[in-house]
């Protein structure tokens, strides 16, 4: 029988060549546990770190955790531009305008902090899995048809460069939910008149999470999880006296106060999703 805390979040390196969900499959066959989710997607083509939820309770939460920041580092190619904004499609070189010259380092780094700092419209790429029409837009994109994405506010926290040698540079980038680093290196190329997409993506940080603490996909074992209350341990936290804890069971409020998101403990063990359900009462969203 399994232990009854087999419930967490799992840190993955995901290697070049596959999906997030294979991903995902592999985890579910290697650790006989078909609860299995993640915090965010990686294209195939990039690396890193990939945050998985495992175990029932552990899905339960995910939302919890949806707007977590990330980070990564990009490699940017100048001097063309892809239909996909990055290296999976149709590469095309770009002949600059007359009278251009390459951007020296001090004007990418000043475009840089001025137009890709903090909260930015961004489009995303034709090629992704935004919702057009309640169609996928790259699906659109890859039977011909014209795909019209509306830009989105991004909030973009860092966006730093790490090093450049004209036609490439290489950039930190620390953004919220719903960032394209696709479309971020595919506009500043337009922006320096000379084109550009993205070569390389790799994930080094999803919130505190480092990917240096991450498994690589043939070491996936429960003794890697990360105890679901450990993960919940910085979320804002209400204690549950014995008689409490028997009324959230039951699906009744209780008496009291919590902010939204708060965890409901009982013991040592995270029991409930509470939130604010009136005044002066506590309402359990969900029962872990």
């Amino acid at each position: 029988m399994l232990p009854a805390m087999r419930h967490g979040f799992l840190l993955i390196d995901k290697p070049a060549g596959v999906t997030s969900h294979d991903v995902v499959a592999q985890v579910r066959r290697m650790l006989h546990e078909r609860s299995v989710g993640h915090l965010g997607t990686l294209d195939p083509a990039a690396t890193g770190l990939l945050v998985l939820a495992v175990g029932r309770k552990a899905l339960k939460v995910v939302e919890m955790f949806s707007r977590l920041t990330k980070a990564y580092e990009a490699d940017v190619r100048l001097g063309a531009v892809s239909t996909t904004y990055d290296g999976d499609g149709a590469i095309e070189e770009v002949v600059p305008p007359k009278g251009w010259t390459v951007p020296p380092q001090t004007t990418v780094q000043n475009l840089l902090r001025d137009r890709f700092l903090g909260r930015i419209k961004q489009v995303p790429p034709a090629h992704s899995a935004v919702h057009v029409g309640g169609e996928r837009a790259y699906r659109k994109a890859r039977q011909g048809r014209a795909v019209h994405i509306p830009a989105r506010d991004v909030e973009i926290s860092a966006c730093n460069l790490l090093s450049y040698e004209y036609p490439r540079l290489r950039l930190h980038v620390a953004c919220g939910s719903g960032t394209y680093i696709r479309s971020l290196a595919h506009d500043l190329g337009q922006m320096l008149r000379c084109g550009g997409y993205l070569e390389r993506l790799r994930r080094t940080e999803v919130g505190e999470w480092p990917v240096s603490q991450a498994a690589a996909p043939a070491d996936i074992a429960w003794a890697r999880v990360l105890p679901l209350k450990d993960v919940l341990q910085g979320l804002p936290r209400r204690d549950l006296a014995d008689e409490e804890w028997q009324e959230v069971q039951f699906g009744r409020d209780i008496e009291g106060e919590v902010q939204p998101h708060t965890i409901g403990w009982h013991g040592d063990i995270p029991v409930a999703v509470l939130e604010p359900g009136g005044e002066g009462i506590i309402h359990a969203r969900k029962v872990l």
